[in-house]
């Protein structure tokens, strides 16, 4: 936000900001306090330790589901990435021939329930007789996420300068060649925005994967989850915050990937 914007705002309103920030990243800050918790008991502090980091190697349940979960995010991202840009520029395309149906489909599930989503793949995978696990995760979480993908693609889209394609083309360039080199550069910072998107939904999606999930295929929400009834452990803090810290670094280095697109496209 810049200063004139601040400025407008007044104190009030200033005041109204952080209260709202304060109720959206507090929760958080808290988790990351409490991993350094010596205390057993997650709302006592005992002063600071970082016992549960190393505790936190020794339980593999916890561990094999935060690896699983990022594993779960990072396919899912692609695969949102790869058919949500594609049915983004679809989209863009205007006079298209069943445009209107193709909004329709992709953006349903955006509209639907998890719930409803999750049953109707179950149903899916159980009618084609696919077994439940890794893969089917990864197709309900990429289904939810092409949506966005999609949406932001089209945006982007919208503010394309399509005489920049058409005189690479005029200039001898393919349609593929013209793709690759005009159009991808100049959405690629639409695609990556879309990959975060999709990736930071499959991280903490809980609905779809005890849906799609099977026998050896447990996420870390749905592992929390399943915890919650005999009480959260110091080292579900411990893990918590070694997620946050991952994705806080592959959205960095997203961020830092998108400006050097940006700057590459000018």
């Amino acid at each position: 936000m810049s200063a004139p914007s601040a400025a407008r705002l007044g104190p009030a309103g200033m005041c109204v900001l952080a209260l709202g920030f304060a109720f959206i990243y507090a929760p958080i800050l808290l988790i990351v306090v409490y991993s350094f918790n010596a205390s057993k008991l997650v709302t006592v502090w005992g002063g600071f330790s970082l016992r549960w980091y190393p505790a936190l190697l020794e339980n593999r349940q916890l561990l094999d589901s935060a690896f699983m979960s990022l594993k779960v995010a990072l396919a899912s991202g692609a695969l949102a990435t790869l058919l949500g840009g594609l049915a983004g520029l679809a989209l863009a395309r205007r006079g298209s021939r069943g445009r209107s149906a193709l909004a329709a489909l992709v953006y349903a599930p955006l509209v639907m329930p998890e719930a409803m989503i999750g049953l109707a793949l179950l149903l899916l995978f159980v009618a084609l007789g696919v077994e439940r696990g890794f893969l089917t995760i990864v197709i309900a979480h990429a289904t939810l996420g092409m949506c966005f993908v999609a949406l932001v693609v089209a945006a982007r889209m919208k503010t394309f300068d399509a005489s920049l394609r058409e005189a690479a083309m005029d200039l001898g360039a393919g349609p593929f060649t013209a793709f690759r080199t005009i159009t991808l550069p100049l959405i690629a910072p639409a695609l990556v925005a879309g990959f975060l998107l999709a990736f930071t939904i499959s991280l903490d999606d809980v609905v779809l994967a005890t849906f799609a999930s099977g026998p050896g295929a447990t996420t870390l929400p749905m592992r929390i989850y399943s915890q919650m009834r005999l009480g959260v452990t110091p080292e579900i803090n411990a893990v918590s915050t070694l997620i946050l810290c991952s994705a806080a670094a592959l959205a960095g280095a997203a961020l830092i990937l998108a400006r050097i697109l940006r700057h590459g496209a000018r």
